[in-house]
């Protein structure tokens, strides 16, 4: 028996992974400017996002979901946090800060959005 897919998240899905890859490439940029600490956990945090959405779509109910995708909201909001403050503490430019803080906010609201309808629709 195949297993099913309780969503489709395509749109999620492709923001959710295209950030994981700028994540990677952010990762490495730091170590390279030996930073170590603050990069492991944007690493662990940005590259979480994309995995817990790609749970989601074979959740085992539609709680399970929201619940996957809640957890994904929560590593989006600290992914913000860290590239916050390696931006306060001259690590990364305004330029890259700019496009990567918008991509982070714009996964935060698809993700708001999404759960906020998953819920109102359980409650149907």
């Amino acid at each position: 028996m195949e297993p099913q897919k309780i969503s489709n998240l395509g749109v999620l899905e492709d923001k959710t992974y295209s950030f994981a890859l700028r994540i990677v490439k952010a990762h490495q940029y730091l170590i390279d400017k030996n930073e170590y600490i603050l990069s492991k956990q944007l690493l662990r945090s940005g590259t979480s996002i994309g995995a817990n959405c790609r749970e989601a779509t074979f959740a085992q109910s539609k709680q399970d979901f929201v619940s996957k995708l809640s957890i994904a909201l929560k590593e989006t909001n600290e992914t913000i946090y860290w590239i916050e403050l390696l931006h306060d503490s001259g690590y990364i430019s305004n330029d890259s800060f700019k496009s990567i803080h918008k991509d982070g906010l714009e996964i935060l609201k698809l993700l708001v959005s999404i759960i906020k309808t998953t819920k109102t629709n359980l409650q149907k």
